[in-house]
């Protein structure tokens, strides 16, 4: 697996800021739950997402070497008044403007706080916000009936490190709290059938009572999901449904089902 280059994060993270902002300007109803995140409204989405920049902003900025409580997060919150889209607007646009700046500066090897073992860089955060709000741009734009587009390599970054979440927590976890594999071993091959040979975007999950592993390839596995890039991506993120149009889904449904169900880290 190669990271993409710190500047690259940071041009994404600013691109998928500006493209909020437009779900935002669109004319959506702030109020609408989101169907993909059903405990918010996508006035909630948003503010979440604003609020995790400027708190990624202010551990970068500070060289935090701890946790950064959220409440101490300068603007964290987002506008006070409530249903102003302006206002929003005009919150998350700072808030791109800062963390990308604060990201800049410090480059990717600055020492700051992170969850992550071995990754207390700033690096770690360009990577850890891109991906973020990938994501739950998607959410926005699902809830908004808007189209979503994503660059081919975001993508194949975004599965890496949502692979990569699944080895880190039954790392960290103690067994009850693990992701619970009960049952034999098993695996998941995910094949982008869209994708450019270079990007290599074949990802095969191993996972049983023994722990997660996860290598890029094309192999046997008890299950395939088959598909365009974003909506294998989309789907393995549980933002959209198997049976979504293009996607296939060839072997044990029910292997992929279960590991859906307990990939609760997202």
């Amino acid at each position: 697996m190669t990271l993409l280059a710190h500047d690259r994060y940071c041009d994404e993270i600013a691109r998928q800021v500006e493209q909020l902002r437009a779900v935002v300007a669109s004319g959506a109803d702030l109020s609408a739950t989101v169907p993909t995140c059903p405990d918010w409204s996508l006035e909630d989405l948003v503010r979440h997402m604003g609020g995790a920049l400027r708190w990624v902003e202010t551990i970068v900025r500070t060289r935090a070497q701890e946790r950064v409580p959220r409440d101490q997060v300068p603007l964290g919150s987002g506008p006070e008044e409530r249903g102003d889209a302006a206002a929003l607007d005009k919150w998350l646009a700072e808030a791109g403007e800062l963390v990308v700046a604060a990201l800049r500066e410090a480059g990717p090897d600055t020492a700051v706080w992170s969850f992550i073992p071995g990754r207390a860089v700033s690096g770690f955060w360009a990577r850890r916000m891109t991906h973020e709000i990938t994501v739950h741009r998607a959410d926005a734009t699902l809830a908004a009936g808007l189209d979503y587009e994503l660059a081919p390599e975001i993508a194949v970054d975004t599965m890496d490190e949502w692979l990569d979440f699944g080895v880190f927590l039954q790392q960290v976890r103690g067994h009850e709290e693990a992701l619970r594999l009960d049952g034999p071993a098993r695996s998941i091959h995910l094949h982008a059938t869209d994708a450019d040979p270079a990007l290599n975007a074949e990802w095969l999950l191993e996972f049983g009572p023994d722990g997660v592993s996860w290598r890029r390839g094309h192999e046997k596995a008890t299950v395939a999901l088959r598909g365009p890039l974003t909506s294998v991506l989309l789907a393995f993120y549980r933002r959209l449904p198997l049976d979504s149009p293009g996607l296939e889904v060839l072997g044990d449904r029910g292997t992929l089902d279960f590991w859906l169900a307990r990939a609760t880290f997202g």
